[in-house]
């Protein structure tokens, strides 16, 4: 039997850091506020284009897998803030590793972009279709971010991190998988401008506002993380003493201490960024399993939980094998160009910009959906 492993991994992460108390100057909020709320101190804000980042974490992980662009069959490229929607971002990806012959495209489950686009990977190789893929995880959310929402503005983040797959014949990557989505609750989680059917309202592309019912998402994300958990360890015939680390997404701490609690995992099995990074929406996930391995956190041969949770409401668990391997096998010098400004200075300029519309926030309003009216700013992401 086929398996494809993952032997390459790189992140990218812009280097302005926005802090709590960064946040506290435009908005009504201060450091325990948000600690104690959703375990974020940090979060980093990108000076470059989603595809800047993802491009950096691409050669890094091609490096890190001893390949060259060249190698790639396939680049799947998961995010929901894509620079432009045609031609696809997968391809811009493509074009800059040098992939010339590979296919490309691009995943949008939000979240859990990265995890699908995993699945997805892994199936063309087990099918035979490509021998390697590239799986890519990447968000600009500050660019969609509504600032003057307390309720949204701390919990996001921007950055990128990439996994090339490769067939094998030994156990070794995705082993069992559990996708599902919540469709019947796609309205507690919308980011209200981003789509062409808000050009009939007037709304300028990029000027959002976020439907977030922090409450039910809280509820439905534990819910439906830990129950595709405990299915995809039980189709495995492995118990949680089996795995050694739990990588899950990293949206709130509350959520991820809930997740562990109900799948049986210590909270010494957990690995955490969400303090230092937040939500990067499609890069969480995988930032967070690359830091794990460049930590020392994962050795050869360890099953790796992987439960996530995205917009839609999109539900998912990965259960990975690691391969035999934990060092890289390659570098590479390509980084980022330096930001000559603060994550608050760039923070502030797109504040400014998106200022300039706000007077025609009041026309999201008069948009109807099936689901029933918007519920406007959302509420608090902690739990009842």
């Amino acid at each position: 039997m086929t398996h494809a492993a993952i032997v390459g991994w790189g992140k990218c992460l812009p280097p302005s850091i926005l802090t709590n108390q960064d946040l506290a100057t435009f908005l009504p909020t201060d450091d325990e506020w948000i600690t104690t709320r959703t375990g974020m101190k940090e979060r980093r804000i990108s000076h470059v284009r989603g595809i800047e980042l993802a491009i950096v974490a691409a050669e890094r992980a091609i490096a890190c897998a001893g390949m060259r662009g060249e190698d790639i069959d396939l680049v799947i490229y998961g995010s929901c803030s894509n620079d432009e929607m045609v031609p696809n971002s997968a391809s811009g990806v493509q074009q800059r590793i040098g992939a010339l012959r590979a296919a490309a495209f691009d995943v949008n489950t939000a979240c859990t972009s990265f995890m699908y686009g995993l699945s997805i990977g892994t199936s063309m190789i087990k099918s035979g279709i490509v021998r390697n893929a590239l799986v890519i995880g990447v968000e600009l959310i500050s660019q969609y971010m509504d600032w003057t929402n307390r309720n949204v503005a701390v919990l996001f983040g921007d950055g990128a991190a990439a996994v090339v797959l490769t067939e094998s014949a030994r156990e070794a990557g995705v082993i069992c998988e559990k996708l599902q989505c919540y469709a019947d609750s796609r309205q507690i989680l919308r980011v209200r401008g981003m789509g062409t059917m808000y050009a009939n309202l007037g709304v300028d592309y990029g000027l959002t506002r976020w439907d977030f019912d922090g409450q039910e998402i809280f509820r439905k994300a534990v819910h439906g993380m830990s129950e595709a958990s405990l299915d995809v360890m039980r189709r495995a015939g492995v118990g949680i003493d089996e795995v050694a680390l739990v990588v899950p997404h990293q949206a709130n701490l509350r959520i991820i201490d809930a997740v562990a609690k109900r799948a049986g995992a210590t909270p010494e099995k957990v690995f955490l960024t969400v303090q230092k990074y937040g939500n990067m929406s499609a890069a969480t996930a995988p930032v967070a399993l690359v830091e794990a391995v460049e930590t020392g956190r994962v050795k050869p041969g360890d099953l790796v939980l992987m439960p996530a949770f995205g917009g839609g409401l999109t539900v998912s668990s990965h259960l990975i094998r690691w391969g035999d391997r934990v060092t890289p096998l390659g570098g590479t010098d390509v980084d980022l160009p330096p930001s000559d400004r603060t994550a608050l200075e760039l923070v502030n300029a797109i504040r400014a910009q998106k200022s300039t519309g706000e007077t025609q926030a009041a026309r999201f309003d008069t948009l109807k959906f099936a689901e029933g009216k918007p519920s406007g700013d959302g509420a608090s992401s902690a739990p009842p």
